[in-house]
C-alpha cells in the first residue's frame, strides 16, 4: 500500500511522498523503514524527529518534521484502523466440532463456528454468526445475539442474556454466584441464593479472566459499548452505564451503579451500595467510600478532587521538613 493510499483510506492529510511504500506498523521506538506509526502523547513528542518510521500519524497542528506525516484529528484511532489493514486474525469457517456436545433443545443462528469440547446446553439461543471456541461453556437458558464471540474457557451461567457483537476473551466467567450469606445464630454463614442473571447489552467487550457475578435479586447489568479489561471483579447487581472503562484488577462490590462514560483506571476499589456520576474518572489505586457526583476526576484512598490530591501528595514528601522546621519554631 502506497503512502497516498493509506492517507485516503485514512482521509488524513498527507505531508511526503505520495509514492512511498506502507508494509506494515510498529510503535515509534522500534519503527523501520516501510512502517507507519503514530504520536498521540505529546511526551513521545520528540520521538517524531528521529525515528525511522516511513509516517507518522498526528494531529493537523503538530510541528513540521523530515519524516512525511499524515494529519488527522485522532492519530491513535487511525493506527488502530492501520492495524487492521496489516493484521488479520484467524477466520474460523462455519460449523460444529464432533466434539462440540450441543442439547437437542438448543437454538443455533446462521453462520456459527462451534470449536471442540464446547458446551451448549438446553434450551440455549445463540444468534447468527457466533464464533463459540474450545472449552467454552454456555449452561441452560442463555441467551445471546448475533456476533458473539466467545474464546476457549470463557463460561457463561445459567439464565444470563448477552446482546449483539459481544466478545469474552479467555477465561471470562459471566454469571457466577454472587458473594452472599447471612450470618446465623451460631456465627455460620447461609448461603443466599442467587437468582438474578447478568445481563450484558450490545457491543460489550469483558477481558481475560474478569468475573461478573449474578444477582440475589433482579439482575447485574452492563451497558451497551462497556469495556471491561483483564483480572475486574463486577459484584452482584452492579450497574455499569454505557460506554464505560474499567481497567485492570478494578475491584466493585455487589449494588455498584456507574453513569455513562465513566473511567476506573487500575486497581481502583469500590465499597458498592453507591453511585459514581456520568463521566467521573477514578485514577489507578483509589479507593471509592461514598457516591462521586458527575464529572469529577477523583484520586487517593478515600478519594477526592484530584487537583487536591495532587498538591497534597507533593505535600507529603515535604512533612519531614515542615515537622523539623515547626519544632524549631515552637523552641
Amino acid at each position: 500500500m502506497t503512502l497516498a493510499e493509506l492517507a485516503a483510506h485514512l482521509d488524513a492529510t498527507l505531508h511526503g511522498d505520495p509514492d512511498t511504500l506502507i508494509t506494515g506498523v510498529a510503535s515509534i521506538e522500534t519503527a523501520i523503514p516501510g512502517q507507519v506509526t503514530f504520536v498521540a502523547n505529546p511526551k513521545y513528542a520528540a520521538l517524531a524527529r528521529t525515528t525511522h518510521a516511513s509516517a507518522v500519524l498526528v494531529e493537523p497542528d503538530f510541528p513540521q518534521i523530515d519524516t512525511a506525516t499524515l494529519r488527522l484529528k485522532n492519530p491513535y484511532l487511525a493506527f488502530a484502523r492501520c492495524i487492521e489493514l496489516f493484521y488479520q486474525p484467524p477466520v474460523y469457517a462455519p460449523g460444529i466440532h464432533p466434539s462440540a456436545v450441543i442439547a437437542p433443545t438448543a437454538t443455533i443462528g446462521a453462520n456459527a463456528h462451534i470449536g471442540p469440547c464446547a458446551v451448549i446446553s438446553d434450551h440455549v439461543t445463540i444468534g447468527d454468526h457466533a464464533v463459540i471456541l474450545p472449552h467454552v461453556v454456555l449452561y441452560p437458558h442463555v441467551t445471546v445475539g448475533d456476533h458473539f464471540f466467545a474464546h476457549a474457557h470463557a463460561v457463561v451461567r445459567e439464565f444470563c442474556r448477552i446482546g449483539n457483537h459481544v466478545i469474552l476473551q479467555n477465561g471470562v466467567i459471566i454469571g457466577a454466584d454472587g458473594f452472599g450469606f447471612a450470618r446465623q445464630h451460631d456465627g455460620s454463614w447461609y448461603k443466599i441464593l442467587q437468582s438474578g442473571p447478568v445481563v450484558i447489552e450490545d457491543h460489550v467487550e469483558v477481558q481475560a479472566n474478569s468475573c461478573i457475578d449474578r444477582a440475589t435479586i433482579g439482575q447485574t447489568r452492563i451497558q451497551s459499548g462497556a469495556k471491561i479489561d483483564n483480572l475486574v471483579q463486577v459484584g452482584h447487581g452492579s450497574d455499569i452505564g454505557p460506554n464505560s472503562l474499567i481497567c485492570s484488577q478494578v475491584g466493585l462490590a455487589g449494588s455498584t451503579t456507574l453513569g455513562k462514560g465513566v473511567i476506573l483506571a487500575g486497581q481502583v476499589g469500590v465499597v458498592g451500595h453507591l453511585t459514581i456520576g456520568d463521566g467521573v474518572v477514578v485514577t489507578a489505586q483509589s479507593g471509592i467510600p461514598g457516591d462521586v457526583p458527575p464529572g469529577k476526576v477523583v484520586s487517593g484512598s478515600p478519594a477526592f478532587d484530584n487537583r487536591q490530591w495532587l498538591r497534597s501528595t507533593a505535600l507529603f514528601h515535604k512533612l519531614p521538613d515542615l515537622v523539623r522546621d515547626l519544632k524549631r519554631t515552637q523552641k
